[in-house]
């Protein structure tokens, strides 16, 4: 299916939540929520039918999602690849996850419930992790000491080696060049979300 705007995007999961809850959303209603002209709207929609996302985008009959893009949802191939957290979601929300990634040669079985998240940076590359590399990640909420984890703060997810300590919790790079980031109780909003199982370039 054809790439989304923004604009677009944030329309059809504004959609697709209401339906989600049998609410059907007119062309004025959606303009008032988003704060933009009902002519805005009408055009987003048009597009959103375009591309094969929507269909019945008349004020009268009403907004649906389409079988195509039900179809995709339904049997996304391979594992997520998660982009930029949303504030308050969880790391694997539909509005994080920028695509799917067929990687069944590097993960086992056990781990169908892994997702892949994209290195931004060279805190890790002594442990053989560059900048625009891959992470297979593990969900889990803890990590044994010195393994290589995924955690969020506040709304970013770092990729570091975990130390927790009495009191604090340590994320050690793996570059001399960075220094090690200490969070203690209080100071942001820290969690573990999983453990780096491999990583990989895309070539």
């Amino acid at each position: 299916m054809k790439k989304l705007t923004k604009n677009q995007k944030k329309v059809l999961q504004y959609v697709e939540r209401n339906l989600a809850n049998k609410v059907y959303p007119t062309q004025k209603e959606m303009a008032e929520h988003f704060g933009v002209a009902q002519n805005a709207i009408y055009q987003r929609l048009n597009s959103l039918r375009k591309k094969g996302y929507l269909e019945n985008c008349s004020l009268r009959r009403g907004t649906y999602l389409s079988d195509e893009y039900i179809a995709s949802k339904e049997k996304p191939a391979g594992f997520p690849i998660v982009g930029r957290v949303a504030a308050g979601s969880p790391i694997l929300a539909e509005q994080n996850i920028t695509e799917y990634m067929d990687v069944n040669g590097f993960i086992k079985k056990e781990h169908k419930d892994a997702f892949i998240l994209k290195v931004v940076g060279d805190s890790m590359v002594d442990d053989n992790i560059n900048d625009g590399d891959y992470v297979i990640v593990k969900p889990q909420s803890t990590v044994e000491n010195g393994q290589i984890g995924v955690v969020l703060i506040e709304d970013e997810a770092t990729v570091k080696r975990v130390f927790i300590k009495p009191g604090k919790i340590i994320l050690k790079p793996a570059n001399p060049k960075y220094k090690e980031m200490v969070y203690r109780p209080g100071d942001k909003d820290v969690r573990i979300v999983g453990l780096v199982i491999g990583s990989f370039r895309r070539i």
